[in-house]
């Protein structure tokens, strides 16, 4: 049988080139070769998102849009909206009982994302736990593999965690994920921060038009120090080749102008330019395909709508199992 991976997004806003870096592109190429289901993640974006539900709600099909624009194929990736699977719910308060909150305060993901959105002792509840709501979705598809950036790993080891203690306890039901960290490192924001996002206002996005893309990636940070052309520049830390290095496929060229950039000689104006072209041949095609998707709103929802059944029906024999294995049952 074929191993299965799970992933997905919390549908807060469009998708970005951070994402496509991250797992997207991951999906697309593994959606064959695995059992694959793609998590709408609403029920996680309203830990943060409380107020905004109409937001989700609408970002859910925004989502979908980008899924299937970057190649998610619904024929062989199933598309599941989590709220449309009330057993997750279930399972997350099941596994609340084996992890303490202190250790949900060490998780480092979720203390980053807590200092990003301003959280201190006024963090929701919900957004606290939703590592554990991240266990119930990877656990009630059965994941061997959850592809992730380097950023998300802290919550697949948590996850691990809460898998070998339940089956420590009530036996052999939970498969243990592996997490599957991608080829390229994670991709830093247009402004040089470590982290691309919407609220940061550092990311493009896989539906920005081409004008769009242009200004952004010229008003991206380079080297602060490479004042004139005919200076040496520095080439770590500097995003313009981090995306070179990500989306250019001619990896030879890209090398060339690394060198002559640290030689002097390259300008971040020219170097901008090419990055804009190579951008361009990257997001052309998904942005027509995702024009073209958009047309017809109602095949979209109908992909959601079978793709959330066909979830559901693998989520319920999960649960089954787990609560047989807690004597809930028989």
């Amino acid at each position: 049988m074929r191993k299965t991976i799970l992933t997905g997004d919390r549908p807060t806003g469009p998708l970005h080139l951070g994402h496509y870096v991250g797992s997207l592109e991951s999906r697309v190429d593994l959606q064959h070769e695995y059992a694959t289901y793609v998590l709408i993640a609403d029920l996680q974006a309203l830990t943060d998102h409380a107020e905004q539900p109409e937001l989700v709600r609408r970002n859910v099909l925004e989502v979908a849009l980008d899924y299937l624009a970057v190649g998610i194929d619904p024929t062989a990736a199933v598309m599941v909206v989590q709220s449309g699977v009330p057993e997750l719910a279930e399972l997350t308060v099941y596994y609340l009982n084996l992890v303490t909150v202190a250790r949900l305060g060490r998780n480092p993901t979720v203390k980053d994302e807590m200092r990003q959105k301003g959280f201190d002792a006024d963090v929701p509840a919900g957004f606290l736990v939703y590592p554990v709501s991240q266990a119930a979705d990877i656990t009630a598809f059965r994941a061997d593999v959850v592809p992730v950036g380097e950023d998300q790993l802290p919550m697949i080891e948590q996850t691990v965690e809460i898998v070998r203690r339940f089956n420590r306890l009530y036996g052999p039901v939970l498969v243990e994920p592996a997490a599957l960290v991608p080829k390229h490192a994670r991709l830093p924001g247009t402004d040089g921060q470590s982290k691309m996002g919407k609220s940061l206002g550092n990311a493009i996005f896989l539906s920005d038009p081409t004008d769009a893309v242009a200004q952004k990636v010229m008003g991206m940070y380079t080297d602060p120090l490479h004042l004139r052309a005919e200076l040496p520049g520095t080439v770590e830390g500097n995003p313009v080749f981090s995306y070179l290095d990500a989306f250019d496929p001619d990896a030879a060229a890209v090398d060339d102008l690394k060198r002559r950039y640290r030689a002097g000689g390259l300008g971040d104006v020219a170097l901008k330019r090419r990055l804009i072209e190579v951008l361009e041949r990257f997001l052309g095609p998904i942005r027509a395909r995702r024009i073209e998707f958009a047309k017809d709103p109602a095949a979209v929802a109908r992909v959601l709508r079978e793709g959330t059944a066909r979830g559901r029906a693998v989520a319920q024999q999960t649960l089954a199992e787990v609560r047989r294995a807690l004597r809930l049952e028989g």
